[in-house]
């Protein structure tokens, strides 16, 4: 299996991130919806390739697009949304794409950061004027996703175009491509690919909306990979009805013979304990048995306070998984 973990502030040196290599780690992603490739540079060349060198691993280096997902802007500072408080979105409020404001309508709910805040819009325009359902802090570049409404966006940015052109030069090994609606926001990707002589780059299609998962059997057919989203796709239906949705990708995966990796919150209470929950060790176990050759980690590894024991705990269990399913205990 494939381990990989998210580049942050809490990996971004080289002692850190060889010492997760030695967990287990076998490659790792970088967001590039909160930096550049040319902006990591030093990080790329003097921390990270020197620690896989070290640890004698040959990683693989994930870059994961902006593509047509939809992100509040840049903050002054940080916000603090009261519950119950009004606030606006777009002109002379929190930044957001225009495209947002244009397609929102009285009564719609915006979330933002991963569900962790949720608004509701009580008057249509721009700006949108909300009401905060669900508090919280704001920083910048959190995801938003209105509810029920499908936005149009590109299938690349600008940046994204500009990441791609410098991915030999930093050993990209895999494109996560973020929100893809269908087979056609692949074969851009791969076009592209081409044009910056990354043939050899894999496609990871992320499946994180209801459009992904209604174009779900073209998607597998034409990507190399399929990345099991969870954030993004649990804002897009009510969070009980995710875990169906996640065995629906892990089988159509299977029945098409494509590699996948679960993705997001597996083991989200490491940010803050040096000991996981059982629901997640459990978690993980499944995602292995339902046959995900990979599994990846985010926070937990960018910027949560045990890194390495969170690798440690992915790879271990993942491999009592394996373990389990070649003594035949169980079938994927």
């Amino acid at each position: 299996m494939d381990f990989y973990g998210t580049l942050g502030t809490a990996c971004w040196d080289k002692e850190r991130t060889y010492r997760l290599f030695r967990a287990g780690m076998t490659g790792a992603r970088l967001n590039l919806s909160h930096t550049t490739l040319k902006e990591c540079d030093e990080i790329l060349k003097g921390n990270y390739w020197p620690a896989a060198d070290k640890a004698g691993v040959s990683a693989r280096l994930i870059v994961d697009l902006q593509g047509p997902e939809l992100r509040v802007g840049q903050l002054e500072r940080a916000v603090k949304l009261e519950e119950g408080s009004e606030v606006l979105l777009g002109d002379g409020g929190i930044p957001v794409p225009e495209q947002v404001c244009a397609a929102t309508g009285a009564g719609h709910h915006i979330s933002l950061d991963d569900s962790a805040l949720l608004l509701e819009v009580t008057e249509e325009g721009n700006p949108l004027r909300c009401k905060v359902l669900r508090g919280g802090v704001l920083e910048s570049r959190k995801s938003l996703a209105v509810l029920g409404v499908e936005i149009d966006a590109p299938t690349l940015t600008q940046q994204d175009l500009e990441n791609l052109r410098q991915g030999a030069r930093y050993g990209v090994t895999d494109v996560l491509q973020p929100f893809v609606r269908g087979r056609e926001d692949i074969r851009i990707l791969r076009r592209t690919l081409k044009e910056c002589g990354l043939e050899q780059v894999r496609i990871m299609a992320k499946i994180e909306n209801q459009r992904g998962l209604d174009h779900l059997e073209e998607i597998v057919e034409e990507a190399d990979v399929i990345c099991i989203a969870r954030g993004d796709l649990g804002n897009s239906m009510p969070l009980w009805q995710l875990p169906s949705a996640q065995k629906r990708i892990a089988r159509c995966c299977r029945e098409k013979n494509r590699s996948f990796f679960v993705v997001t919150q597996l083991l989200w209470s490491m940010g803050e304990r040096a000991v996981p929950t059982r629901a997640e060790v459990s978690d993980i176990y499944n995602a292995v048995l339902d046959g995900a050759d990979a599994l990846m980690l985010t926070g937990e590894t960018a910027v949560g306070k045990y890194p390495v024991e969170a690798m440690e705990y992915l790879v271990k269990t993942a491999l009592c998984g394996v373990q389990d399913l070649e003594a035949g205990l169980f079938e994927k």
